[in-house]
């Protein structure tokens, strides 16, 4: 069953294709190439309105948890023991086409792809679509699914509030529900397909792997103050310059991750008043940090707030730091991991990217499969995938969905 290769059905990569070709023009930036399709924005509402016409081209209900997560049913949403699986949306600034839509796209194919193979399901499926995996709307990665799992508390996401102070609740239209653990408890596992996030497939030659671990990652937003004044009239040896502590702090991330074999990313920054001739008063920078072990990656973001600290006092500067979300270390479940690996002949490689999978591994039984990206690039409109890959992509869900159906 579902053994038949890509290159020889010329169906299923033309039904890929149809359903890429219905979702690529939403949201895409034309000048940039590149893909704006923030939470619970037209673009991404539009996304969720075929999340539903696809669920009911295929007789599968759609439910709401609340906190802006859709879940379309194959099977009876009561029944319990259920196969998730699924992806999200929303996208980075200027993003690529694959990060999310990719899962949700081949989710719905595997489940066509059984359904033709005459598969009766002993339990049942759900495509999940999780809102604001990507924190670049509200600031809070996975934000849907902390929500449903309770590793978020609900006022405070409540209160998040956007770049034009629209708060999460106003745009859900609503308050979050939080957490529902008795959604939780009808889930046997969760599989998450997503296009790969680096080049290891490319180098080992083969179109899909299997996901060990997620490394610990967070970020921390770094506010620094001093005193805003004239560009043309305040002498250097006067000034109080914000924007010098954080210059040194993004050199001293950098520097720090590269000793310790991590990745340091300062990638958003805001100036205040953010004019070319005034002194700013006030800068804040957002740091990125991932490592392979919980000890690096703490040692890495104290060792930069230290530096950071040691440059204020020189620059007659303040330097605040807070932790805005932090993911612990991820190892998906091992035998889950290696029934997949064997099924699919396919290798098994950790990754540095968070996921909607990686907060609920902590509830539900977890496994990710990744697509090969021939650039390696993503969170960019190089971030790319080709359709064959794509379809094999597809067939290896399908064979997964199979053998956990049983």
């Amino acid at each position: 069953m579902l053994t038949h290769a890509v290159e020889e059905d010329g169906h299923l990569l033309g039904r890929f294709r149809e359903l890429w070709g219905q979702i690529a023009p939403i949201g895409r930036d034309e000048p940039s190439g590149g893909y704006l399709r923030y939470a619970l924005t037209e673009p991404e509402l539009r996304l969720r309105e075929w999340f539903r016409a696809q669920a009911d081209e295929r007789s599968m209900p759609v439910t709401e948890d609340g906190n802006g997560n859709l879940f379309a049913w194959w099977g009876d949403p009561e029944a319990g023991e259920a196969v998730l699986t699924g992806s999200h949306f929303d996208s980075v600034p200027h993003g690529g086409a694959y990060d999310g839509p990719l899962g949700i796209v081949s989710a719905f194919l595997a489940v066509d792809e059984l359904r033709a193979a005459g598969v009766t399901p002993a339990r049942p499926v759900a495509v999940a679509a999780f809102v604001e995996e990507e924190g670049a709307r509200f600031g809070v990665p996975c934000l849907g699914s902390r929500l449903l799992t309770g590793a978020l508390d609900v006022e405070r996401a409540a209160g998040l509030r956007d770049a034009h102070g629209v708060s999460f609740a106003e745009a859900l239209g609503d308050r979050p529900a939080g957490a529902r653990p008795e959604l939780l408890g009808r889930f046997a596992a969760f599989v998450e397909l997503h296009v790969e996030q680096g080049r290891a497939l490319v180098e080992q030659d083969a179109p899909v792997a299997v996901a060990s671990a997620i490394w610990p990652h967070g970020r921390w937003r770094f506010d620094f103050t001093g005193e805003g004044n004239h560009a043309g009239t305040t002498r250097m040896a006067d000034r109080r310059d914000p924007m010098l502590t954080y210059a040194f702090t993004v050199l001293a991330a950098n520097k720090e991750a590269r000793l310790r074999g991590a990745h340091a990313t300062v990638g958003r920054v805001a100036v205040e008043p953010n004019a070319t001739n005034a002194i700013p008063s006030r800068v804040t920078g957002w740091l990125d940090a991932r490592a392979a072990e919980p000890e690096t990656l703490t040692g890495m973001v104290d060792a930069v707030h230290g530096k950071a600290a040691e440059r204020a006092r020189r620059d007659g500067t303040q330097v605040t730091l807070t932790e805005e979300s932090a993911t612990p270390l991820v190892a998906f479940d091992g035998g889950l991991a290696g029934l997949l690996a064997g099924l699919l002949g396919a290798p098994v490689l950790p990754t540095g990217a968070g996921h909607d999978a990686g907060v609920l591994a902590a509830h539900v039984p977890t496994a990710m499969l990744f697509v090969r990206n021939p650039t390696g690039v993503s969170h960019s409109p190089a971030e790319s995938a080709t359709d064959a890959d794509c379809a094999t992509g597809v067939t290896a869900l399908a064979r997964v969905l199979a053998e956990l159906l049983r």
